[in-house]
């Protein structure tokens, strides 16, 4: 997101508040990694693919650019990162993108090799054939202009029925819920919504190789950011066993807005995010990783 330090102090008052959401289920931290590179697009990673086995990586930048990179490992912790290739995200036109315009903040990658993209400056999602193809723009519902500004879909999510799915940061139903939108290939849906727990808002989901659906979100405070992961099991459009994996602590990581969950070599359950360091020296860009359970 395009924030600055002192718009995030400034309402950090009005996000404060309790948490209500029960913990079932823990989560271990494995590792924290702080990826740096001298390119000028470097920075602002609002979304994260993690794929052969936590090996390979796709980063979004929100300010239209999308990064291929390899991770190296030394056990469970993240060794480094070497990017293999960069693309601006395009318009509809093949442009470049940039300001509102170009706020890309969430991606979701097909099995075919093509993704999609939710935007955040100019409300709607994208399907790109190939990295360097043209945006192929979803009919937007007369809903999606009535979102708020900077406050729209930072989260996107492609199930194992190859459906997608998003959900506003900042917007709620009549009764408070947080209202998920689904694509069927021809127009948008509500299928569910899911319970708002505090003062906490979603940044972005995944659908682990386990089939339930996960969203991480974030809360501001004074003194720094915390995050809290939650997972659903879908089961006819109703959203059962919610759990929360882990609610850290202020300052505990930087402003994590990526989510991807995937299995790996020993079959185990993981997460790996990434912060959005808002392009600020005081703010970095982190991978975490976190050992799920089962």
């Amino acid at each position: 997101m395009h924030r600055r330090l002192a718009i995030q102090l400034s309402i950090a008052a009005l996000l404060a508040g309790p948490l209500w959401a029960v913990e079932v289920k823990t989560a271990t931290q494995l590792g924290s990694y702080v990826w740096r590179h001298d390119a000028d697009w470097f920075g602002g990673f609002s979304a994260l693919h993690v794929s052969d086995n936590g090996r390979q990586m796709i980063a979004l930048s929100d300010r239209a650019v999308l990064v291929r990179a390899d991770i190296m490992r030394d056990g469970d912790e993240i060794a480094g990162i070497r990017v293999t290739d960069q693309w601006p995200v395009l318009s509809s036109k093949g442009r470049l993108m940039s300001g509102g315009v170009g706020d890309s903040e969430g991606v979701a990658v097909r099995p075919d090799g093509s993704y999609y993209i939710s935007f955040e400056g100019v409300h709607r999602v994208a399907w790109y054939a190939a990295p360097d193809a043209k945006a192929r723009v979803l009919r937007r519902p007369r809903a999606f202009a009535e979102l708020e500004q900077n406050g729209s879909f930072e989260a996107l999510a492609i199930d194992t029925q190859g459906q997608l799915y998003t959900l506003p940061e900042k917007n709620r139903t009549q009764q408070g819920d947080i209202p998920v939108y689904r694509w069927d290939g021809q127009g948008w849906t509500t299928p569910f919504v899911l319970p708002q727990r505090g003062r906490f808002l979603p940044v972005s989901a995944d659908f682990g190789p386990d089939g339930r659906f996960y969203v991480l979100e974030r809360g501001l405070s004074l003194t720094g950011f915390r995050s809290r992961l939650r997972r659903w099991r879908i089961e006819a459009d109703v959203p059962l066993a919610e759990e929360t994996l882990f609610t850290t602590g202020t300052g505990a990581h930087d402003n994590l807005e990526g989510l991807s969950v995937w299995r790996d070599d020993q079959g185990r359950l993981r997460a790996t995010m990434i912060s959005d360091d808002n392009f600020l020296a005081l703010q970095r860009t982190e991978l975490v990783e976190y050992l799920l359970p089962d």
